[in-house]
């Protein structure tokens, strides 16, 4: 029997490994994501859950992302689920691959009236050339899903 050797993890995995042990280190995780795409930083992410495949992304709800009815602004969540989704395939994607997004496509399923929890999650085989749409999903704390859809990847090779 053959045994195949554990896959090294790429960099980003590799910083969120080492950066977490330390006390905030998801925070400063999260702080260095938002650095490399700015845009992020007006959210104030967190990065709970990150892991091949997989990412979840925390923005509190507060005043900086609300919109006329006090609840969590729709694009806010975007953001969110934008970031998830772009951590989750830097930190999953095959290292001769490469990916650019290429459109977005959400449905509004409830209001957004607590923190939101952003997720993106794909399986390991789906990383081939072509397409690829990524499942995203908002939840806010009661679990019930906020916003729903996915984001449209292009995959190539380097």
């Amino acid at each position: 029997m053959i045994l195949s050797k554990p896959s090294k993890p790429n960099k980003v995995m590799a910083l969120y490994n080492k950066v977490t042990r330390l006390p905030f280190g998801n925070k400063i995780f999260s702080v260095l994501v938002a650095r490399m795409a700015p845009y992020f930083s007006t959210i104030k992410p967190l990065i709970t859950e990150l892991r091949p495949n997989y990412c979840e992304c925390f923005i509190k709800k507060g005043n900086r992302v609300h919109n006329h009815i006090k609840t969590v602004h729709v694009i806010a969540i975007c953001n969110g689920l934008e970031m998830a989704m772009g951590v989750m395939a830097e930190a999953s994607i095959p290292k001769h691959l490469r990916w650019i997004p290429k459109g977005m496509s959400l449905d509004y399923t409830a209001k957004a009236g607590s923190d939101i929890r952003c997720v993106a999650q794909v399986k390991q085989e789906q990383w081939v050339t072509g397409d690829l749409l990524v499942p995203v999903i908002a939840y806010d704390n009661a679990g019930v899903v906020v916003v729903k859809g996915h984001i449209k990847l292009w995959i190539s090779d380097k």
